[in-house]
């Protein structure tokens, strides 16, 4: 409690507890949906032995890594807004945690995609 000169107030801080970051959570949502595009992407290249196999392993591993970069960036700037110092007045974020998993599993989904979109092709030209 801070007294305010001259007056008989007193200025009272409270304390905020810690937000989970939103950033954080959609990392994580956005790397796990990644993941999960990249399973699609290794399926149909896998089972389409055709040309029309790898077009569709191709678009889908577009989205892959289109997600998984998504991810990996909101992870970043997630981890930047939680290790960001704020006084004490101010709103502090927490979800480490959440947003270096959600830029791991981005990463993972970015290359089973391409790892997925290669398989396509060489299946396809055998």
């Amino acid at each position: 409690m801070e007294p305010v000169a001259g007056t008989p107030f007193g200025v009272v801080h409270l304390g905020v507890p810690p937000v989970t970051s939103g950033l954080a959570v959609g990392a994580l949502v956005a790397g796990i949906a990644s993941i999960l595009v990249s399973v699609l992407v290794i399926c149909f290249g896998v089972t389409g032995g055709s040309w029309t196999g790898v077009w569709a392993a191709g678009a889908f591993a577009l989205l892959g890594v289109l997600t998984g970069a998504g991810a990996i960036a909101a992870g970043m700037l997630a981890l930047r807004q939680i290790r960001r110092p704020l006084p004490p007045p101010a709103v502090r974020f927490t979800g480490r945690g959440l947003a270096v998993s959600g830029a791991s599993c981005g990463g993972a989904g970015l290359v089973l995609s391409l790892i997925g979109l290669g398989l396509a092709l060489l299946f396809s030209l055998s």
